[in-house]
């Protein structure tokens, strides 16, 4: 949009169970306004953070809830700015983390709405509820504001149904709506586009395989712009190995340890949050198991390499679900940092013609890059991500329609 377009301001809420984070966007021009977060909510002591005007304030206080998280943040936009008032907020725009078979777009909060999401608390026991209370109090701070919910899950809903259907019995399917869903659609529609545009293609024209690596990770597959398969399923433990969760294993395995003694809801419990790399070397920050790597530590080297040796086997699949692949995008916190991984991805998939430079792939700095060589017959790039900026310019969207 050009500089004369008008300010569409959208405050952007994602609410987990011990947390709210956010961020004031500028939806027209991609600005950051402010951002921050409320940390270890309902705990003694909890930390808020505030960036604004290029200056960042820190704090310590009680936060018993997400009513009182939100009453924080707005005291942190009235003390160090902009102000509400000033800004005049077009909307909020909240992540919902599942929207089930329901949402296939973003959406303005109504009371059916809410009551939609809650139904689908089964599906994501760890987010909904909480994306729930930060749309609930939100409503309530700022009943004169539209609310948008915007789903992780709408990106991958045009999946076709030989991608998203698991061969379980059909009463599963249609009573209880188990099927592929797959996450991170936000971070996938915005960094699709982005690397089409680097690309110089137009995004209908581009076919993609991105891997957004985080403490969550999943790949997608994309063509024109939309998903044609994900790692993630029903819910975001399938797939990649990642910080706590195990990604895919044998579904038996759950029913062997409970055979052994095991609760189902401790087996859960341990494939969510004491798997994965903190399983396999004893810590989910990829930055250490790197460090181990390089002090020739076994347990790290084996988290690293079965990592990624996952990942080479989810792209070299997409690429054949794809047909043809154009490139291969690595984006989010250890996508965008970790070198030594994108480089390990990459040597093992010369059988695509992928061809890394490994100069480019070690230069510090950020922002959008290749970092394949000039022969490289797929282009191997790095494109930040944008998850909030996404949310505004769909809550926008929405909102303006």
């Amino acid at each position: 949009m050009n500089d004369t377009s008008p300010a569409q301001p959208v405050l952007v809420v994602n609410a987990g169970s011990s947390s709210l984070k956010y961020q004031l966007v500028d939806a027209a021009t991609g600005s950051p306004l402010a951002k921050g977060s409320v940390e270890r909510i309902g705990e003694r002591r909890s930390t808020t953070t505030h960036e604004s005007s290029g200056e960042t304030h820190t704090g310590q206080q009680t936060v018993a809830s997400h009513r009182e998280a939100l009453a924080a943040v707005a005291e942190s936009f009235r003390r160090f700015g902009p102000s509400f008032d000033e800004v005049g907020l077009l909307a909020v725009g909240h992540r919902v983390v599942h929207g089930g078979d329901r949402f296939s777009d973003p959406v303005v909060v109504t009371d059916d709405v809410l009551a939609a999401i809650e139904e689908l608390e089964p599906l994501a026991p760890l987010h909904n509820p909480a994306n729930l209370e930060g749309i609930r109090v939100s409503r309530e701070r700022f009943p004169d504001v539209p609310q948008v919910a915007v789903f992780d899950t709408a990106f991958h809903h045009a999946m076709p149904a030989h991608s998203y259907t698991y061969a379980v019995p059909k009463a599963w399917r249609e009573e209880h709506l188990v099927r592929r869903y797959g996450f991170h659609g936000t971070s996938f529609a915005y960094v699709s586009r982005r690397a089409a545009a680097v690309l110089g293609h137009r995004i209908e024209d581009a076919n993609l395989v991105v891997l957004h690596l985080g403490n969550g990770a999943s790949a997608a597959a994309i063509a024109g712009g939309r998903s044609v398969d994900t790692s993630m399923g029903l819910t975001p433990l399938e797939g990649l190995v990642m910080g706590t969760r195990s990604g895919d294993i044998d579904p038996g395995l759950f029913s062997f340890m409970v055979r052994t003694g095991m609760s189902a809801d401790a087996v859960d419990a341990a494939l969510n949050r004491e798997s994965g790399l903190k399983g396999l070397s004893g810590t989910n920050d990829f930055r250490e198991v790197d460090e181990l790597v390089a002090t020739n530590d076994p347990d790290g080297k084996l988290a690293f390499d079965v990592t990624a040796y996952r990942l080479r086997k989810y792209v070299g699949a997409y690429a054949v679900a794809l047909g043809r692949l154009d490139a291969l995008v690595f984006t989010a916190g250890i996508g965008e940092h970790a070198p030594r991984l994108r480089a390990a991805v990459c040597h093992g998939l010369g059988i695509l013609g992928i061809e890394l430079d490994d100069e480019a792939n070690l230069a510090p700095g950020g922002g959008e890059r290749r970092i394949s060589t000039k022969a490289s017959s797929v282009a191997v790039l790095v494109v930040p991500t944008n998850e909030e900026l996404e949310i505004a310019r769909q809550a926008a969207a929405v909102v303006t329609a």
